[in-house]
């Protein structure tokens, strides 16, 4: 089954992107939201991080997740520790999730596909794009924050520039009509890759 990797700056619209598909009957795993679980969840993970991070980085079972955001982007050493301790827990689960499909493909959406090396294990890359000013003041509107603390954010993920290279397909997200007819043509289009192999 062909894995599709669905990844995208932060703002740039691609969680959208995925309810289109995942309208369209393709099983979407979003990498992140299950990160965010299993580093609730899975005990032999949740041990690995009170070791290097400290038990306090739990709150009665809580992952505080302030106080450990605050650490790992301050702290470039910390946050590739807690990719290295994340990461393989999250292909584990992608595996396991793998496993239980049976559609033409399936999409692994991450954000820091790239950055993470994810883009290894996927046979199509999809990336979602838009203006900078555009992200930024999505993000501002959604989650109420200012234009510093986005491009702080921004400053830990790849640029567009240096992604688009690597993609199969380039969404271009500004207008949402154009979106989803680019993404009406990615779809037949992976359809059609799948049934000629």
């Amino acid at each position: 089954m062909k894995v599709v990797g669905l990844t995208g700056g932060i703002g740039s619209g691609k969680s959208s992107v995925l309810e289109v598909f995942s309208a369209k009957g393709i099983p979407c795993y979003k990498a992140d939201d299950r990160a965010k679980k299993l580093m609730q969840e899975d005990e032999e993970l949740i041990f690995k991080i009170k070791k290097w991070f400290g038990d306090n980085i739990y709150d009665a079972h809580r992952l505080n997740r302030k106080r450990l955001a605050k650490l790992v982007f301050d702290d470039k050493n910390k946050l590739k520790k807690l990719n290295a301790i994340v990461h393989p827990a999250v292909q584990k689960d992608f595996q396991l999730f793998l496993s239980k499909q049976n559609a033409p493909y399936v999409i692994k959406e991450a954000a820091i596909l790239f950055e993470s090396g994810g883009a290894d294990q996927c046979d199509t890359i999809i990336l979602v794009t838009a203006p900078e000013e555009i992200r930024i003041n999505r993000v501002m509107k959604r989650e109420n924050t200012d234009a510093d603390a986005v491009k702080s954010r921004m400053k830990h993920q790849w640029s567009d520039e240096k992604k688009i290279p690597l993609a199969d397909f380039v969404i271009d997200n500004i207008d949402w009509d154009q979106t989803l007819k680019k993404i009406e043509e990615v779809h037949k289009s992976l359809l059609h890759s799948e049934s000629t192999t």
